[in-house]
């Protein structure tokens, strides 16, 4: 069903650019104003989105025309109310948290807040465009504004830099977007989407493959997918937590909505090495993802390297689906598919938390290295209980979300070793198994780092002043997403079903996930009960604790000091980040490239050394041999072709004539 007016869908947009509006007009109540307007939007967003998916309904309007082809059209669709349920979700929670997070800000808090607004508005026009002009402006909006805010903090040159790469990348990244609507325009009468849909069936192959591989590496830019994933570890974290929290938990999943959208809606579904390719890149980001975290002590980018990892977990299930999709397999393909789009919702959930719990860690100790970071849980109880949860859930630990759709992830992977004879799938399906396997294992590791070395022993270094807990609406917003990351897990059948009309629109019938209150045996490829298995859980707890009690007798408490052989307990006693993950440096050196660099200062003599500098990182290997050789080849280029724009005029009266004349005989 559709309907040409306007519809309540865009009132969150509305209220967005009432909210930026505001923000300038009030400054001095920008801080309230902007982020209160932005929660309000945002809870109607849910329900927006919770509205459309139940009825299975599509609404589309046509704003205006600004030129014959530059028709902004919007539409909601399964898909589209999906993504709006996941952006505006997140937003309510993130928006409660920064009224708090910018009050000790003094200055900015006008454009922030204005910032702020515009980047949730644009957000949701990028998941609502239904044209090329209306997606493309929306893109761009939303790649401006969140550079503007990336450089918020623009006095630091570090802060700067990043925004440079981070803009960077974003343009080329929308080069290839815009190279794919070309091609996509060549058998298609009308630039808005229905005119792709319509026009689907007479691409040809080799046109099919073509836009494929241009929207997979414009998508694959924004989404941080390696080898195209170096802006991300540097603009995440330079950027305010807040909006670090939206970055890495929603705007790098508009690449996903754009990237599901072309390879089923626009030029799709295609063959099955468009899936193992997709399923390539996710097993590779994944791993070498959560690696390149476990080598940071830097939390925000420990967290943003995090992102990598989950966006390659997300393709993963996105590309076993098209595979599945490829061989006939819908039944497979929807499951594996869901399993992919609930991994959106659960990474966006526990993402977020896991940044403002950094924003808070860094806001109470005004630093981010985990070197210097101990103890925390002792006057910060409240952020390391909601930090915990979010670690827990990026760990994929029952019952929490994240462990429910990588179970489902790997239950659509266990569909496409079942699905073929070919003892090449079944062997890639295995390994990417085992390779999804390994990163799990792997990011608890890493949160135990996370978690351990921030919060728990003794503080590690002279603070700047006593970290205290945050204030209540920072709490809030943080216990609002660690809630969801414990609901989302026991209901996850639930959710499930609410993407029902996302997989029948695009594969054609409903995941049967085998997931619910009670297992589901009936369910091929097993079942899981997480309300069940947190029963169980609470009830070893509760069985080892009685057993504690029978046979130890009552609880006694003693405070002591710990015990360290006599000696007083000293930071230089404890472990460090960095002795911490020296073993998985050692075993996967290969991959990180790591470097050790010591240097010694002698006395008169060089038998007395009188000071040590160490230094241990990891090579940034894309850097090295890909993007410098790269830069430097156009910087040679560019110096060519300078001796061209020598400030003669009549030189350049030349030019205009050659152009003339080409353009005469191209065209008689």
């Amino acid at each position: 069903m559709e309907s040409p007016e306007a519809q309540n869908w865009l009132a969150p947009v509305g209220l967005y650019l009432i909210g930026a509006l505001l923000a300038l007009i009030l400054p001095r109540h920008a801080r309230v104003v902007a982020h209160g307007i932005a929660g309000v939007g945002s809870l109607i967003g849910v329900g927006v989105a919770l509205s459309a998916l139940l009825a299975g309904t599509v609404q589309q309007v046509h704003l205006f025309s600004a030129a014959p082809y530059a028709v902004f059209t919007f539409r909601l669709d399964p898909l589209s109310a999906w993504f709006l349920l996941v952006l505006s979700t997140v937003a309510c929670a993130v928006s409660l948290y920064a009224i708090g997070y910018l009050g000790e800000e003094h200055g900015g808090l006008s454009g922030l807040g204005a910032g702020y607004n515009l980047f949730l508005a644009t957000m949701v026009l990028v998941v609502l465009a239904d044209s090329v002009f209306a997606f493309l402006f929306a893109w761009e909006a939303m790649s401006l504004v969140s550079f503007f805010l990336v450089i918020h903090d623009h006095q630091h040159a570090g802060v700067r830099r990043a925004g440079f790469v981070y803009i960077v990348m974003t343009h080329l990244g929308t080069a290839f977007l815009l190279g794919a609507f070309l091609l996509l325009l060549v058998n298609s009468e009308t630039l808005d989407f229905a005119g792709f849909r319509a026009a689907r069936e007479h691409l040809t192959p080799l046109m099919r493959d073509g836009v494929f591989l241009l929207a997979l590496v414009g998508f694959a830019t924004k989404a941080g997918v390696i080898p195209l994933h170096v802006w991300l570890p540097r603009a995440h974290p330079a950027a305010p937590s807040h909006i670090s929290a939206l970055m890495s938990g929603v705007m790098i999943k508009t690449a996903i909505y754009g990237l599901v959208r072309v390879a089923w809606d626009f030029a799709g579904p295609g063959p099955a090495w468009w899936g193992v390719l997709v399923l390539a890149l996710g097993a590779v980001s994944a791993v070498l993802g959560v690696l390149y975290a476990l080598m940071e002590h830097d939390l925000k980018r420990l967290l943003a390297y995090h992102s990598v990892e989950n966006i390659g977990i997300i393709l993963i299930g996105i590309g076993a689906a098209q595979v599945l999709t490829a061989l006939d397999q819908p039944a497979a393909a929807a499951l594996a598919l869901a399993a992919g789009l609930f991994h959106v919702l659960n990474h966006a959930v526990f993402k977020a938390l896991l940044f403002l719990g950094a924003g808070a860690v860094q806001r109470a100790t005004h630093t981010r290295d985990l070197e210097r970071l101990g103890g925390l849980i002792r006057t910060m109880p409240w952020t390391a209980a909601t930090f915990l949860v979010g670690a827990m859930a990026i760990s994929a630990l029952p019952p929490l979300n994240g462990f429910m759709s990588e179970w489902l992830i790997f239950q659509g992977l266990l569909r496409l070793a079942g699905a073929t004879r070919d003892p090449l799938a079944v062997a890639g399906a295995a390994a990417a198994a085992g390779l999804l396997a390994l990163t799990g294992g792997l990011a608890a590791f890493c949160f135990v780092k996370a978690f351990g070395i921030a919060f728990l022993g003794i503080s590690r270094s002279a603070l700047p002043q006593e970290p205290r807990e945050v204030v209540g609406t920072m709490r809030a917003g943080m216990a609002l997403l660690a809630g969801l990351c414990v609901a989302l897990g026991l209901g996850a059948g639930g959710v499930m079903t609410l993407l029902g009309p996302v997989t029948v629109s695009l594969v054609g019938t409903v995941p049967q996930a085998g997931v619910g209150v009670m297992a589901v045996p009936a369910a091929p490829g097993g079942a899981v009960a997480p309300v069940g298995a947190l029963g169980v859980l609470l009830a070893l707890g509760g069985v080892g604790l009685l057993l504690a009690r029978l046979l130890g007798g009552p609880a006694r408490s003693r405070v002591a000091p710990p015990w360290v052989c006599g000696i007083a307990l000293e930071p230089s006693m404890q472990y460090s980040a960095s002795a911490l993950a020296k073993p998985i440096r050692i075993i996967f050196r290969a991959l990180v490239r790591p470097y050790r660099a010591v240097e010694r200062e002698h006395a008169a003599l060089p038998y007395f050394v009188t000071a040590v500098r160490y230094e241990a990182g990891v090579l940034p290997v894309y850097e090295r041999y890909l993007y410098r050789p790269l830069v430097q080849a156009l910087v040679m280029l560019a110096q060519q072709v300078r001796a061209l724009q020598n400030g003669s005029l009549r030189l350049y009266l030349g030019y205009m004539f050659a152009t003339v004349v080409v353009v005469l005989l191209l065209t008689r």
